[in-house]
């Protein structure tokens, strides 16, 4: 007989559960105490939002579910913001709620939520455990879940006084990944649409990738001389300094690339679902009918044929697709070999950043200074704003793992997934991007940093401004400023307080310095760029934008 909290957590090592995010709370006490007798990493955060985005970073880096736990009532609505990014980004990620005692439900009782109704639309499943005797079965089903498919988070509430309570339960056992493989006949059909293509390209986005298997897509595409784009906020997928890359396809395309996939004869969508950021609001390929020929990989064949009709749809994980590409090789050198190579070279124009703009603080040379002084292996994570332009647009990626942004766009992504990076990659260097309205979102995890002895380097660049929002009021509503106006601490001094390293960077000439004592330091540090609010985009200034 063991109690339904002891059961959790022999759940949770039997399926290989190495490190969870929480912030406690008294309807899971006895979980807490569970975890006390095991190695289990338990990392305490600050707030919910910020321990659901840690566990998304994990699921994100490592795809195995990251996990999750919170409260009943504010501490679950809270976790639900790193919800929906788990969601809208396919990672596999389980939360685990305390719940209102079951004698107790259905009468508002304290904190009470009914979570299958409030979290459905953002959760692949969402379970309540009633019998601590079914937890091995409530617990593995969530792991599968989570994994399978198109993955996504999962949602398990856990009532008080079930996790009290005694029962003879099975030992748990692992779950088991399910996997799908494409067929002969499907891998024999993709090579003759290549061979027969005149203008191909690929965009690979999505998860369930390895970073062997982004390596083999790499020998293929240079098999194939085949041009590829990554998805938005999914560039480690490609060596960005491999001559087949052309280039991300997300927000702020080049224009040159976006003519390139309209005009293309076929798109090789793989891993990826081609969604309103990365199809320019669904204007690259057409909805439902693709004037181009579409191969579409994705596995969950649920969103094959979902929003685009493809002429080849492929129900497996990229993972299982690549491992059937080693035979599929063209017969003699492509004839779009110099087209590929021509928009390799229009990438790297695009990717140099410019060297002035407005204001004591160029971000262009600052990005160049960061490539030529950061490792291959280094990870940026970002939230969302302008300011991650600067990253998303100039940074060239190297390898995989070494990105965690938010496809969804959520604010306040950047921090808590630098902290979720630096406790899972303790040997590399983490790299945080924050606007000024983006890390205040989640600044409060900046002291998980320092409990945990991590030295993340923060860079919030900080303009005084929602940017984003200002940038599209100036464009709609010019002059007419409402809502978008910050009042900002001292970040440098509030890394101080508590207790990391911080600096502040008023001119370009600063940065360098200022980052290699932060590096230095071996603290959790913070950087402030002070920059001037007219620098809203790589190319175009506020004034610019607001007198059209």
């Amino acid at each position: 007989m063991k109690t339904g909290g002891q059961l959790v957590v022999e759940a949770l090592v039997a399926n290989g559960v190495k490190r969870i995010s929480c912030v406690p709370g008294e309807s899971y006490l006895a979980v807490l105490d569970a975890l006390y007798d095991t190695d289990i990493d338990v990392v305490v955060c600050r707030q919910e939002g910020g321990a659901a985005m840690m566990a998304d970073t994990w699921g994100r880096l490592t795809g195995e579910p990251g996990i999750c736990m919170v409260t009943r009532g504010p501490g679950a609505t809270n976790a639900s913001a790193g919800l929906h990014v788990a969601r809208q980004d396919s990672i596999p990620m389980i939360l685990f709620i305390g719940q209102v005692q079951r004698d107790a439900r259905e009468r508002e009782a304290f904190q009470e939520i009914e979570y299958r109704r409030a979290l459905t639309e953002v959760a692949k499943w969402v379970g309540e455990i009633d019998d601590p005797a079914r937890i091995p079965e409530f617990v593995t089903r969530a792991f599968a879940v989570a994994t399978s498919g198109r993955p996504g988070p999962v949602v398990l509430t856990l009532p008080e006084d079930m996790l009290t309570e005694s029962a003879e339960a099975p030992a748990a056992r692992a779950y088991q990944p399910v996997e799908s493989h494409p067929g002969p006949a499907q891998m024999a059909r993709l090579a003759t649409l290549l061979a027969d293509a005149k203008r191909p390209i690929a965009v690979l986005g999505g998860t369930r990738w390895s970073a062997e298997s982004v390596a083999e897509f790499q020998r293929f595409a240079e098999r194939w001389q085949l041009p590829v784009g990554c998805s938005f906020r999914r560039q480690m997928l490609f060596d960005h300094l491999n001559p087949m890359y052309a280039g991300d396809v997300g927000i702020g395309i080049n224009p040159a690339l976006a003519k390139e996939i309209k005009e293309a004869d076929l798109i090789l969508l793989l891993g990826g679902r081609l969604s309103e950021m990365p199809s320019s609001s669904y204007t690259l390929v057409d909805v439902p009918y693709p004037k181009q020929t579409l191969v579409h990989v994705h596995p969950d064949p649920s969103e094959l044929g979902r929003v685009y009709r493809p002429d080849l749809a492929i129900a497996a994980s990229p993972r299982d697709f690549v491992a059937s590409l080693a035979d599929v090789k063209p017969a003699a050198t492509p004839a779009w070999a110099q087209r590929t190579d021509t928009m390799h070279e229009t990438y790297l124009r695009w990717s140099t950043p410019p060297e002035t703009g407005p204001g004591d603080v160029q971000m262009g040379p600052i990005m160049n200074w960061i490539e030529a002084n950061t490792a291959p292996d280094a990870i940026f994570t970002n939230g969302a704003g302008n300011y991650a332009t600067w990253l998303h647009r100039f940074h060239r990626f190297r390898r995989y793992g070494t990105q965690a942004a938010p496809a969804s766009g959520s604010m306040g992504y950047g921090l808590p997934a630098a902290v979720a990076a630096k406790r899972l990659h303790r040997d590399r260097e983490v790299i945080c991007f924050a606007g000024d309205g983006c890390f205040l979102m989640h600044g409060q995890e900046f002291a998980t940093a320092v409990r945990y002895d991590l030295p993340i380097i923060v860079l919030v660049i900080n303009n005084g401004i929602y940017g984003t929002i200002r940038m599209h009021q100036e464009r709609d509503y010019p002059g007419r400023v409402s809502a978008t106006d910050l009042t900002n601490p001292d970040f440098a001094a509030l890394a101080r307080a508590y207790g990391g390293h911080g600096e502040t960077v008023e001119r370009t000439e600063e940065f360098a310095d200022a980052f290699l004592r932060a590096r230095a330091s071996g603290r959790p540090a913070i950087i402030e760029i002070k920059l001037d609010p007219e620098a809203i985009t790589p190319t175009r200034t506020l004034s610019e934008i607001r007198n059209g």
